[in-house]
């Protein structure tokens, strides 16, 4: 198929990835390209150019229009809706068979019902009014949607249409390889605001007695200098925003991951990537993580819990979090998974435009 796969534009789609959003676009267009796709990426000029990249503007915004500062202005709207834009029209001018939307911009489902495009769309995040909104209010059976968990679903439906279906995030098992054993240490990976709970991981670490590697790109400098600065220590540490092979060797090396979502996590893509590696996982019961953790992780509700829950993580063992990410969670299944909403989204197309053609001859 002819897909093209729209980013969102707040960082770029490169490594070391801002966070999971920007990790899934990436791994997305290496797995769709390996299964014999032709896949064209519409994302920021800075992204990776090893990808098959047509760049809508020539910058993230957050490198000018910072989120925490410019979200709901008239500036980043137009920003967003020129970029956005300028990806339709070529999109419209190329004839691909098929759209796959990874941002969040409301007028692209108005564009697709519009120009009755096939498209799918991959809800990362929870429903907020603009994106619930216009998918509502723009219906077909050639949009179709996925969420990235059974859990995250609910979130947005009491009963999901047709078109909506539940594709689990995969992760590229031979990047992040298998490590028999741990080194002894907890580790803590993403971006570093109040809504992954930074603070609380380097609480429950404080409790437990275990050292913790902390790595990310600090998002909110407040929430860094109130919440995690004054918990690190000799034994705390953090390494900064760091990618590649350092970051799977830190993940992969460490005896548990805790995963401290203060909110409603989609999916939670670290915590598959360190099971992957064997690293079991202590995370608070939120969102989408017990679905994926599943019986390889410990779940609680507090830094106190949490640090109870950290010792018996660390006893489960390191093979059996390997083949759970194989059977549930590998790169095949969610490009297959992608397939049939593809396959989905060109078939109401197909067939909306037969009836069309048969109430009209009528």
């Amino acid at each position: 198929m002819r897909i093209a796969v729209i980013a969102h534009l707040r960082h770029p789609i490169a490594p070391p990835f801002m966070g999971g959003m920007e990790a899934h676009c990436h791994q997305l267009v290496r797995g769709l390209r390996t299964r014999g796709h032709a896949v064209t990426l519409f994302a920021s000029g800075d992204s990776d150019p090893a990808l098959p990249l047509v760049a809508v503007t020539p910058r993230h915004y957050e490198a000018t229009l910072p989120w925490a500062q410019w979200h709901g202005t008239e500036a980043l709207t137009a920003f967003q809706d020129a970029a956005f834009g300028t990806a339709w029209d070529e999109i419209a001018r190329s004839g691909f068979d098929v759209v796959h939307n990874n941002a969040m911009h409301p007028a692209l489902h108005a564009w697709a019902l519009r120009d009755r495009q096939p498209m799918v769309t991959s809800l990362h995040v929870p429903p907020f009014a603009g994106l619930a909104n216009a998918i509502r209010d723009h219906a077909a059976p050639w949009l179709c949607q996925t969420t990235t968990s059974r859990a995250h679903q609910a979130s947005w439906w009491d009963e999901p249409p047709a078109t909506a279906s539940v594709v689990h995030n995969g992760i590229d098992a031979e990047r992040w390889s298998f490590r028999a054993e741990g080194n002894g240490r907890a580790v803590w990976a993403g971006r570093i605001t109040g809504n992954k709970g930074t603070g609380v991981a380097l609480e429950a670490a404080a409790l437990a007695g275990i050292a913790l590697d902390v790595v990310g790109p600090i998002d909110c400098m407040d929430y860094f200098g109130a919440e995690v600065a004054p918990r690190l220590d000799a034994a705390r540490v953090y390494h900064g925003h760091v990618g590649g092979d350092a970051l799977v060797g830190l993940l992969g090396n460490a005896s548990v991951l805790l995963a401290t979502p203060m909110w409603d996590e989609p999916f939670g893509l670290i915590a598959a990537e360190a099971m992957a590696c064997g690293v079991p996982v202590a995370a608070l019961d939120r969102g989408a993580l017990p679905e994926v953790v599943g019986d390889c992780g410990m779940l609680a509700s507090d830094a106190r819990t949490l640090a109870a829950a950290i010792p018996a993580a660390m006893a489960i063992p390191r093979a059996a979090c390997r083949a759970r990410v194989a059977e549930q969670f590998s790169l095949d299944a969610m490009i297959a998974g992608y397939e049939r909403a593809y396959a989905a989204a060109v078939a109401g197309a197909r067939d909306s435009s037969c009836a069309s053609t048969v109430a009209v001859l009528a």
